[in-house]
């Protein structure tokens, strides 16, 4: 729980305020108060409090407790596929996302259109914002989504299979791909150096099922993700898998973070 940010209650210590709602922990049981769920173990909790999927889980608490076993994501037995289900298209709710990505985010309005003129982004019925992951032949694999309203909340969804595919901001031509942790962040590093390839590894993944080939085809490949001791240890891991990755680390949290410093600038 410290190493997420929460801090604990004044009255009852065995309660916590989290980036999640409030959670209290009894051993290895848990009760997010806020949403009315429980839940048990690590793994479970942390991919609550940081908004991820298990394997994303796995890695983070392998990072951050090394002295504790912790099975590797590549050994822990394979959750059953699940269909795809997209969330529902909304074009009433376009302006909200467009606004949220505008004012909140930084991204440069044109940006913002060019995504969804192509069919990369769009908003669904409760104004989250839908990056979609496309693989082999623009084959949509997944999504991930990014909560515009007063619940700031980030998740992929069900069914995606960011093993297939990608969400990607490309430049005609590029050799340059940096790796980034969200779509979000893939379009905040384009926004600032263009003429590249953004790909979003939907959470902080050191070997994106897709990478090899990428690799294969003679790219020239940076790892951006974010400027934290999980960021830095994944992209440590990633490079040691594939030598000829190297590090790009955000001078300030995150890609988008940079980007709102810059626009503050302005």
């Amino acid at each position: 729980m410290e190493r997420t940010g929460c801090s604990t209650d004044a009255l009852d210590q065995a309660k916590w305020h989290t980036p999640a709602g409030v959670i209290s922990v009894t051993g290895q049981k848990f009760m997010n108060w806020t949403k009315r769920a429980g839940g048990g173990g690590a793994i479970d909790l942390v991919i609550q409090l940081r908004r991820c999927d298990f394997k994303t889980a796995v890695f983070w608490l392998s990072a951050n407790f090394p002295d504790y076993p912790i099975p590797a994501p590549e050994t822990t037995a394979c959750v059953p596929k699940q269909a795809l289900a997209l969330p529902k298209r909304d074009d009433t709710r376009v302006p909200q996302i467009k606004n949220y990505l505008r004012q909140q985010r930084c991204i440069p309005a044109e940006l913002i259109d060019f995504l969804i003129h192509c069919g990369k982004l769009y908003a669904d019925d409760r104004a989250n914002a839908v990056f979609l992951l496309l693989g082999k032949e623009k084959t949509v694999v997944g999504a991930e989504l990014r909560g515009t309203s007063h619940s700031r909340w980030y998740g992929l969804a069900p069914g995606s299979r960011k093993d297939l595919g990608c969400f990607s901001v490309v430049a005609a031509g590029a050799t340059k791909v940096v790796l980034c942790e969200s779509a979000i962040d893939a379009i905040s590093y384009f926004a600032l150096q263009p003429n590249c390839t953004a790909l979003s590894t939907a959470g902080v993944n050191p070997n994106p099922g897709w990478l090899s080939i990428l690799i294969e085809k003679g790219f020239d490949i940076y790892c951006g993700f974010d400027s934290d001791d999980t960021g830095d240890s994944l992209a440590d891991r990633m490079i040691r898998r594939y030598p000829t990755v190297k590090r790009l680390r955000p001078p300030n949290k995150d890609w988008n973070k940079v980007l709102q410093s810059k626009s503050a600038l302005h």
